[in-house]
């Protein structure tokens, strides 16, 4: 059966080793989704908000209780970004609470979150007390990210051209690190350490090129072009073992590095690269980028990365079969399956290809039947490998309403363009 030749009201005939297992429309989908969507951010409206201090607590048990008062600038910044999204692109969350919130977690990630480092240039803290002491500085780029990722995003509903002004200001200072001098991370140079292109830091930029050049003048997407097209460069430095794998390390120059960080495989990070290029190659017209960000970003990581055996993506892998040294390696977490969802659903609305979509269905099953909590609301984020839930809470140093939250809102659009070019 072509999916292409189907009615309106049926999107998908999945198919297994078994054979059919279930006809499945698009307006349930979308239905089940944008409803999930309403309960994620109810859940982190009632629990997570301080109203004594600002920000969010971030450490929300499976009932919401909160459990540790710590407060994490990743987090906190992710939170921001997501409730202006929301408000800012869906009516039906364009709500005073929203906003509000958005509002005060801004206000205590610019009191607090930026710290002076060891080498005197400011950076953003990792951790913070309740009260926005700071706890942890870590030597990477990625609080300074989601503190850019926060002003810029409220910028745009608010109109505040400081805190824009801000962003690009942080923005330029992460550049700095990442091409010029990544000694102000607090790195020092040892005689053992290989400089290396780790795929989350192009990746990275890449997220942020596109938050802040999104729907701004000419002039803001002709600042950014360069730094664009070298983080889609880097990124492409990850395809390996002639186009078979996707390695997560490499180095500089694009080759494969001896021992366990070089034959380190993560297929979600794969899987959310992926869908990072497809944005990327729309949005300039690039064809030949599509294919590769479908084929090796997209199709590749999916067909290693899931459990022939128990379903779901598994979290690490090594390229030449032995156990990976992370001990959570065979763990399936919350976060890759979002990013597959979204990436083989995008890729599918860009090409319709019919396999496309009975991957993504394929994956949608297992996450909805594996990590939502239809009982107290969110979703759990770390399952065994055979599907039980190992760590039942709902915000952590690492979980927040981001992955989730970012897939559902990005899959619900993209099923209602698809509902509406059909019809």
């Amino acid at each position: 059966m072509n999916l292409q030749q189907l009615s309106l009201d049926v999107w998908a005939e999945i198919h297994n080793k078994k054979g059919i297992m279930s006809m499945v429309k698009l307006e349930e989908c979308r239905e089940k989704i944008r409803e999930e969507l309403n309960n994620i951010v109810d859940f982190w409206l009632k629990y997570s908000h301080d109203t004594v201090y600002g920000g969010f607590f971030n450490c929300i048990g499976k009932n919401g209780k909160v459990y540790d008062e710590l407060k994490y600038v990743w987090l906190q910044g992710r939170q921001v970004w997501m409730y202006c999204r929301l408000y800012r692109t869906m009516e039906r969350f364009h709500r005073p609470e929203v906003l509000e919130a958005a509002k005060a977690g801004v206000t205590f990630l610019r009191n607090f979150a930026r710290v002076s480092s060891s080498s005197g240039q400011m950076k953003c803290a990792f951790c913070l007390t309740r009260d926005g002491k700071a706890v942890k500085v870590q030597r990477t780029i990625f609080s300074e990210c989601f503190y850019i990722m926060a002003l810029d995003e409220l910028s745009r509903v608010t109109g505040d051209k400081d805190m824009q002004r801000e962003a690009e200001e942080m923005m330029a200072q992460v550049i700095f690190w990442v091409q010029v001098d990544p000694t102000g991370l607090g790195r020092p140079k040892l005689p053992g350490d290989i400089p290396t292109n780790s795929m989350a830091v192009p990746m990275m930029l890449l997220c942020l090129v596109q938050q802040l050049t999104e729907g701004r003048e000419q002039e803001v997407v002709l600042k950014y072009k360069k730094l664009g097209s070298w983080c889609v460069q880097q990124i492409l430095k990850h395809i390996q073992r002639g186009g078979t794998a996707i390695l997560e390390n490499v180095s500089l120059e694009g080759t494969e590095l001896p021992g366990c960080q070089g034959r380190l495989q993560n297929p979600g990070h794969a899987l959310e690269a992926g869908w990072f290029l497809l944005q990327y190659s729309k949005e300039w017209g690039d064809m030949e980028l599509q294919g590769t960000a479908i084929d090796k970003f997209v199709e590749l990581p999916f067909q290693y990365g899931w459990d022939k055996e128990h379903g779901g993506i598994l979290y690490f892998l090594d390229v030449d079969g032995h156990c990976p040294t992370q001990l959570e390696w065979n763990m399936k977490l919350w976060w890759p399956h979002c990013e597959a969802l979204i990436a083989f659903l995008m890729a599918y609305s860009q090409t319709k290809r019919p396999q496309l979509l009975e991957r993504f269905s394929q994956v949608y099953e297992y996450t909805f039947s594996h990590f939502s909590d239809a009982q107290n609301g969110e979703w759990f984020g770390y399952l065994s490998r055979d599907g039980k839930v190992v760590v039942d809470f709902k915000g952590g140093p690492f979980k927040g309403p981001f992955h989730v939250p970012r897939c559902l809102y990005m899959c619900e659009r993209i099923l209602d363009d698809l509902l509406k070019n059909t019809a």
